[in-house]
């Protein structure tokens, strides 16, 4: 036996080696996370999408999903395996046409091993088919599916794609988008992009939707539910949809006087921000409990809670703003999330100034003096809060907080430069804080480095010289002198619900 184990086996085993070509030999997995340090397992590691192709069935009476996924992608090194993030039931899985194995893998991946390995730099198809229950599906204690009572809705930051359909979750892989949903007849499916096409047949009815520029899965969205829905143009020329769910009761109203306004919203900001960069526009409102509200790309998700003491066009502002911070220009790493939000809520400022309700140097200043130095608002450190901050108010307002002391600093025409250039500079991609920082320097030829770290970095208030050198107020409330509440504060203060998420995340 020990004979048999070290001359003919042993013989065997290199006959073996010699035959398996050197480039397959060096083929490993891909990582099972993008290399996010606030979220290590989300993404993938070993290739990109450039597409994914949704086929979907949903019956709203028991919260069903069937599905047909269709990713085109390229890897980006020898593949021996590699993973999905999703949560569903998974019935057969196929790379470039041959069925390949697959399973489950920690708490929301789908590992993928094709029948034979690919090499680096070689176009993909993956075809995934699938069915659940998303309502049922939970991941680390949460889900971002949310059912209503005539339907469901796939809207959550940072992750919602999972209980609905199979990606790389991230948002350094960006990728267009056919999303093709088949609904009872009398039942609608609201997603993003331009409809392309409504069929109906045997009592269903397919609503396809097209986003023909990258987008984040994030961004992503689906809407299933009994809807009344509205179109228009915008000045500009682009087509508006919006969704109101049937079912809003009291809030109809005061929800529609304010997303009817998307289009001259949307308008009014390119003047800030540069041109619109898509071809759709709207928003939707369905009967949800939920607190919060979504830059979902064209088609921003806005809960009922979001208009319960009247019409709030801030919060559409809010999201609105983020199609070009955030949307187009998407944070390299969770992190970064300031290049997001401050700039989001710094547009609800703009939008008050133009209202003439307060200027933005208003509102900053009263921000500043609103919190004392001990409040810990101020340890949160916008341009890096740390997952469990994520989210934090004070990334929303310190961090519109220190665009203003950036604006101060130089100048309103370098200032709107730079609101207006970095959109276009970073257009379909990434960047970061640090990117950031580094464009406006270039901009405005001055140093920042020091005024970035004191208003975004510092765990703490910013003192009053450094108040006084940025152009902030330093004068406590309730001395003389001090800044006033703006008109538009409680209007601001009222989107603070943005926030409010059952996983503790929103935008």
């Amino acid at each position: 036996m020990h004979r048999r184990l070290t001359t003919p086996g042993a013989l065997a085993a290199a006959s073996l080696l010699l035959a398996i070509p050197a480039s397959a030999a060096s083929h490993s997995p891909g990582a099972p996370g993008i290399g996010d340090p606030y979220y290590p397992a989300y993404g993938n590691g070993g290739y990109d999408v450039s597409h994914y192709d949704l086929r979907l069935k949903y019956q709203p009476a028991n919260d069903r999903l069937e599905g047909t996924a269709t990713l085109l992608a390229r890897t980006t090194q020898d593949l021996s395996r590699f993973n999905l993030d999703f949560l569903l039931d998974v019935s057969e899985v196929r790379v470039n046409g041959a069925k390949a194995r697959f399973a489950t893998s920690g708490q929301h991946e789908l590992q993928v091993t094709p029948s034979k390995p690919l090499a680096k730099g070689t176009s993909v198809t993956v075809v995934v088919r699938y069915s659940g229950v998303p309502s049922s599906e939970q991941a680390y204690g949460f889900t971002s599916w949310l059912r209503t009572p005539d339907g469901g809705v796939a809207a959550g930051e940072p992750e919602s794609a999972w209980w609905w359909f199979p990606s790389n979750d991230h948002p350094l892989d960006k990728a267009t988008y056919d999303i093709s949903v088949q609904v009872p007849d009398g039942t609608q499916a609201i997603s993003n992009g331009t409809l392309q096409s409504t069929s109906s047949r045997a009592g269903w009815t397919r609503y396809s939707w097209r986003s023909n520029k990258p987008q984040a899965t994030y961004l992503a969205t689906l809407a299933v539910g009994k809807f009344d829905v509205t179109t228009a143009t915008t000045d500009s020329g682009i087509p508006v949809i919006n969704a109101y769910s049937k079912d809003l009761g009291d809030i109809a109203g005061a929800a529609r006087a304010s997303v009817e306004r998307t289009g001259e919203i949307a308008d009014w900001l390119t003047d800030y921000f540069g041109p619109y960069p898509y071809n759709a526009l709207g928003g939707y409102v369905p009967n949800t409990t939920t607190g919060y509200a979504l830059e979902t790309q064209t088609r921003p998700f806005y809960s009922p809670r979001q208009f319960a003491n009247g019409s709030n066009t801030s919060v559409v502002v809010h999201e609105l703003a983020h199609q070009w911070y955030g949307d187009l220009v998407s944070v390299s790493q969770w992190k970064d999330i300031w290049v997001n939000e401050g700039f989001a809520r710094y547009a609800q400022w703009l939008w008050s100034e133009y209202e003439g309700e307060g200027t933005a140097q208003e509102i900053a200043d009263y921000v500043y003096a609103s919190r004392p130095a001990d409040d810990p608002f101020w340890t949160v450190r916008p341009g890096d809060p740390g997952p469990e901050n994520q989210f934090h108010l004070a990334v929303y307002d310190r961090g519109a907080l220190a665009l203003q002391a950036l604006r101060n600093a130089i100048g309103d025409e370098d200032f709107f430069a730079v609101l207006k250039g970095w959109p276009r500079k970073y257009a379909h991609g990434n960047a970061s804080v640090a990117d950031f920082r580094k464009y406006a320097e270039r901009v405005s030829g001055k140093r920042l480095t020091a005024l970035f770290d004191t208003w975004l970095f510092q765990p703490s208030k910013p003192g009053a010289p450094a108040a006084r050198e940025a152009s902030i107020s330093a004068r406590a409330l309730g001395t003389k002198g001090a800044p006033e509440q703006p008109k538009s504060w409680k209007k601001i203060a009222a989107t603070n619900g943005v926030h409010d998420h059952e996983h503790g995340h929103a935008e």
